[in-house]
């Protein structure tokens, strides 16, 4: 008979498996803190916004507490004797960080995206170009795609927009970095410098052949690690797998006694608890939450978890039709989702600009007020910003305001 666990239990699980439960570091975060949180999380999420904090950066916050983001640099993007390369960024969620010796389970992908990810047609027809492209590296160093296609001398099309108007050489730029011949030496500005993969990665990884079977199996052993307990579909949504892939891994994973199926009171899925996970007795863990945070990128597992919490990036709504906010941030207080902030790092005014606040309902604001303003000014600091201004949207701003004061 299947253990059967509470729906509460199964969120503490999850909230201490992603790391929150246990207490932040005293002093500075070191390179073994950051390589102990990608083990247990695998990936931090990049994006482009940066209204507030890039996104890669803010798990990492939410986890640790303030930390020197140089050192995350340094772990991602430079590499020398005595610190190794610690991350690489690949489509391992979406665009990601992870770290570098798993770099070859994703081998598999790299060969499905041998024309790239997008734009396939493109590719196929620059084949020769490509080669050119690997060349120009080669003698160029880490470059930029637009540095890459200026030492060619391509000519770029006629403007059409700002995501899908790329020339050929950058087009097939980014198919050599989906396919894995070409990585990220470095970014600048958040510019990808691309550079040849065993010029980044060391020998030993780049050489590592791992069957795409066992490849597969190891990732979804990953995924379920870092959600604690979960459904099948929330384990292949970690690192993108399909279903071919993830059902066959499951159920293997489960044979070899990795995994151990439970149910879920209220989970309409079957769910699978890593084995040995313990089930902590109370809730706990408090932090902010970017939109990318992978505990609640999963929509689906996010309502599950925390009472029908609903969470949508409204970027792409227009400003009149948002319900919250352009970029909102969750706030976990004691493992529970009881709010949500809308944040822009001002720094034309060197404040933390709470733009709304919002209670979730049946939570009352006066209780999460003074534990959301202790970690609005924390943030401010480590963003290097003096103060925490609040606007009026939201019933939570009128007394989260009024602790700040």
């Amino acid at each position: 008979m299947a253990t059967r666990l509470t729906a509460a239990q199964a969120r503490r699980i999850a909230v201490a498996a992603q790391g929150f439960a246990e207490p932040r570091p005293q002093g500075p975060v070191s390179r073994a803190h950051l390589r102990r949180l990608i083990s247990r999380i695998q990936v931090l999420q990049l994006d482009s916004v940066s209204v507030s904090v890039r996104a890669h950066y803010a798990p990492v916050f939410s986890r640790l507490g303030p930390y020197d983001r140089d050192a995350l640099d340094r772990a991602a993007w430079s590499h020398t004797t005595r610190s190794p390369r610690l991350l690489v960024e690949y489509w391992a969620h979406e665009a990601a960080l992870m770290a570098v010796e798993d770099w070859p389970l994703l081998r598999w992908r790299m060969r499905e995206y041998t024309h790239g990810r997008w734009g396939t047609h493109i590719v196929k027809n620059n084949l020769r170009l490509a080669e050119k492209i690997l060349a120009a590296v080669e003698e160029l160093g880490p470059s930029t795609a637009g540095q890459i296609e200026a030492h060619l001398g391509a000519e770029q099309r006629g403007r059409k927009g700002p995501w899908w108007d790329r020339s050929d050489t950058k087009w097939v730029t980014e198919a050599l970095f989906a396919s894995g011949r070409l990585t990220t030496a470095t970014r600048v500005g958040f510019a990808r410098h691309y550079d040849l993969t065993e010029r980044v990665l060391p020998a030993e990884v780049v050489a590592r052949e791992v069957a795409d079977d066992d490849a597969v199996r190891q990732l979804a052993l990953r995924a379920a690690g870092a959600l604690g307990v979960a459904t099948e579909a929330d384990i292949r949504d970690y690192f993108r797998l399909s279903p071919r892939q993830s059902k066959p891994a499951v159920a293997e994973l489960v044979a070899e006694g990795e995994l151990e199926a439970v149910e879920v009171k209220g989970w309409q899925a079957p769910a699978y608890l890593r084995t040995g996970q313990k089930v902590p007795r109370r809730d706990r863990g408090t932090a902010l939450l970017c939109p990318f945070d992978p505990l609640i990128f999963f929509r689906p597992r996010v309502e599950r978890l925390f009472d029908g919490f609903r969470f949508r990036i409204e970027i792409y709504t227009p400003a009149a039709k948002r319900q919250y906010g352009y970029y909102v941030w969750p706030f976990l207080l004691d493992g529970m989702l009881v709010g949500r902030v809308d944040l822009k790092a001002d720094r034309a005014s060197d404040a933390l600009h709470v733009v709304g606040a919002f209670a979730e309902p049946g939570e009352q604001p006066s209780r999460v007020a003074g534990p959301l303003a202790g970690e609005l000014r924390t943030m401010a600091a480590w963003l290097g910003l003096s103060e925490v201004t609040v606007g009026t949207r939201g019933e939570l701003a009128a007394p989260l305001a009024a602790v700040l004061r």
